[in-house]
């Protein structure tokens, strides 16, 4: 038998976790041309050296596909020119922290601030400009929440952005408004459908909010991918982009800051026309190469359930008939999906309440009826709270549970959280089912939802496997618990899958990608606390090493 041409590169001494069912595990792998070109035991990868090979001894070190980060928010990212209220637990706090961030920036023209924590609001309300007004005065306040699904503003703020009660419907949101007075309290909704649409961050720029100038986009998403690749995701899904926004991919790329491979999805709000849907599709042929593709098309039927704009079958904990609102009829929007579906999308759908979860089904359904079965894997992103009456339907329908194990931390979500005590116990059950949803043999694929969560896959599969805190403590619904082998899955070939890139990524196979990543501990091996802090100490993307730790 002739001996093979040299590879480019050759790992060995490597405990393999393919991912592969056809070939489990493996010690070695040779790449050439950013191919995986052989996968086997130490025994036999000799036979694949050269004087130009590179070579890489893993020392016994588990090997793992790199991850496919099925719903990251790299474009959005963390902004280190914000005031930081992650993890800040009261209003006395988050004041304390602007009071600190306007000392060390006294000649800020605006205070902007990110992630604050709707519960540290007392009393179960949402925030106001009177919460902000005592610490900010006359420098307009501009604070996102944790999700970006709202916005808080001072009355600075309200003035300079021309928010009153006559203009409360914004490019950029939904402004709330006193039941008494129908003054706008400074809190608006509706942000992450409104605000993150192109329209909305032009409002946003023209009207001089520093956050939407696209030096700082540039600068969140380059450090988000900074960051990406040094946690081993070699592909990222940016879940919602308008065509402004490719740019920003192509400039990264530029300046040699996409080393992580990106699927971009294009945002669709209500509103977008056929010409839209040309333009979407054009930008689909333009961007079609293996390391920036253009393609899926995000919605959204619902919000979330912390501020009560998700929407459930039966009314939230405590009230008496309200029980959110889908953004579409479900008539309309099913119509909706069916044409989207004519025209070839695959469409990802952010949906978080059982209602909204089952009108986006309902919706699949109706587009499968009218335009005939395809392999169309739409998802339903989030699956947050869904009904046991539905599980069975991903399966059915080949709809894709996009799910982001972190939000169903007990610290995050759990009692005394404002999601358990929104939806009320009685309901528990239907939080997060990752367990029974892998059982039905739904489509599972795993992410990060980075920035409302930590990006660490390490933190989502630790989540995933034990609904523990992530400092350790009771789990919170541990019989959706899956194993570590089904959530390294998710994180891998499950999200491949679930963006058509199984065929490339996903497994360590002969004739795949080269993307994979080596770690500091053996996370199949290892009690499930030692999960996190487990840390990707070599990654390679296209049989190129990307990142050292």
């Amino acid at each position: 038998m002739p001996r093979p041409l040299p590879a480019d590169l050759l790992l060995t001494g490597a405990r393999i976790h393919t991912v592969d069912p056809a070939l489990p595990g493996a010690e070695a792998l040779a790449v050439r041309d950013g191919v995986i070109v052989w996968v086997g035991p130490d025994a036999g990868a000799e036979a694949w050296a050269g004087p130009g090979t590179e070579r890489i001894d893993a020392g016994g070190r588990l090997v793992l596909p790199g991850f496919v980060d099925a719903h990251n928010h790299v474009r959005l990212g963390s902004d280190a020119d914000c005031v930081q209220l992650a993890g800040v637990r009261t209003l006395e706090g988050i004041q304390e922290r602007i009071r600190a961030w306007q000392a060390q920036h006294p000649d800020a023209e605006w205070i902007e601030a990110e992630a604050f924590d709707y519960s540290a609001i007392p009393g179960g309300r949402m925030p106001t400009a009177a919460d902000l007004d005592p610490v900010t005065g006359d420098v307009p306040a501009f604070v996102l929440s944790y999700d970006v699904h709202t916005a808080w503003l001072n009355t600075a703020a309200l003035r300079r952005l021309g928010i009153s009660r006559d203009n409360t419907d914004l490019p950029f949101g939904t402004a709330e408004v006193d039941p008494e007075t129908a003054e706008p309290t400074g809190f608006v909704k509706d942000f992450a459908v409104k605000g993150l649409s192109r329209d909305g961050h032009r409002a946003l720029r023209g009207l001089g909010v520093p956050w939407a100038s696209p030096d700082r986009q540039y600068g969140r998403l380059a450090k988000s991918l900074d960051d990406a690749i040094g946690f081993g995701i070699t592909t990222v899904v940016e879940p919602q982009n308008s065509l402004d926004d490719l740019e920003l991919f192509e400039r990264a790329r530029a300046e040699g800051r996409l080393r992580s491979r990106i699927v971009a999805a294009l945002f669709h709000p209500r509103g977008t026309d056929d010409a839209d849907l040309d333009e979407f599709a054009e930008a689909a042929r333009r961007f079609a190469g293996d390391r920036l593709r253009v393609g899926p098309l995000k919605l959204y039927i619902d919000d979330v359930v912390e501020p009560r704009t998700a929407a459930l079958l039966e009314p939230y904990a405590g009230c008496g008939h309200h029980r959110g609102e889908t953004f579409y009829p479900a008539a309309e929007f099913a119509d909706l999906l069916a044409k989207l579906d004519a025209r070839g999308f695959q469409c990802f759908v952010h949906a978080t309440g059982d209602r909204g979860i089952r009108t986006v089904l309902d919706a699949v359904e109706h587009a499968r009826t009218v335009n005939g079965p395809r392999d169309a894997r739409h998802q339903v992103v989030h699956v947050e709270c869904l009904d046991p009456a539905d599980v069975p339907r991903f399966a059915e329908l080949g709809v894709v549970a996009c799910m982001q194990p972190r939000h169903c931390a007990p610290e995050i979500a759990g009692p005394g959280q404002d999601w358990a005590e929104n939806v009320g116990e009685d309901r528990w059950h239907k939080a997060w089912p990752m367990r029974s949803l892998h059982e039905a043999g739904a489509p599972l694929a795993f992410s990060s939802d980075w920035n409302v969560a930590e990006m660490d896959p390490m933190v989502g599969i630790y989540t995933a496997v034990t609904r523990r805190p992530l400092g350790g403590g009771e789990p919170w619904q541990p019989q959706e618990t899956v194993d570590v082998e089904t959530a390294v899955y998710g994180y891998t070939m499950g999200s491949a899958r679930a963006n058509f890139l199984e065929a490339e990524r996903g497994s360590l196979t002969v004739g795949k990608a080269a993307d994979f990543v080596i770690l500091s501990r053996d996370i199949l091996a290892v009690p499930p606390s030692e999960i996190p802090g487990t840390v990707a100490e070599t990654v390679v993307v296209a049989g190129e090493v990307v990142h050292r730790a």
